[in-house]
């Protein structure tokens, strides 16, 4: 378990000191750490979506994908819960009802049953609540690192404005 715990360490530190000596302005650098934590919380997006996020907003693309990796799959388990809430309240929906059928769709899944079950019913809500968490942490991500990037001077960044 100790060498687990310090292998994430190792990679964690490794990924923080990589993401800085990229050679970019704190601007993008920062944009595409936010666009990768947004498109790294949304189910079955991730990398892929992150480095076109970063080609369509000209955020750097490196930073994107890290950001996507950081977060990708492990944090969408996470906030699973909080997705079904976030997403009933904002459609007036009771939650325990969206979230007994979720995993209902999860545990048995099918393709019939997948088609068969209201879109509006299910998956709107969760979608709508991982949109809404996807953009307040990818913000929060795009704001911690520019201040970062902004307060520690590091490698040899072409503008920290």
């Amino acid at each position: 378990m100790c060498q687990l715990v310090s292998f994430f360490k190792k990679t964690i530190n490794f990924l923080f000191l990589e993401l800085f000596k990229i050679n970019d302005s704190a601007q993008k650098i920062a944009l595409g750490v936010g666009l990768g934590v947004f498109s790294g919380l949304m189910p079955g997006t991730g990398p892929i979506f992150a480095l076109f996020l970063a080609f369509i907003f000209k955020a750097n693309r490196a930073s994107a994908l890290l950001g996507s990796l950081f977060t990708n799959t492990w944090l969408s388990l996470v906030t699973f819960i909080l997705a079904i809430k976030t997403g009933s309240v904002i459609l007036k929906m009771s939650w325990q009802e969206v979230q007994q059928k979720a995993l209902i769709l999860i545990k048995d899944f099918s393709w019939v049953k997948f088609f068969k079950l209201s879109f509006s019913d299910v998956l709107l809500p969760i979608v709508i609540g991982y949109l809404i968490i996807g953009l307040i942490l990818g913000f929060l991500g795009y704001l911690i690192t520019l201040l970062i990037i902004r307060r520690n001077s590091y490698g040899n960044k072409k503008n920290y404005s």
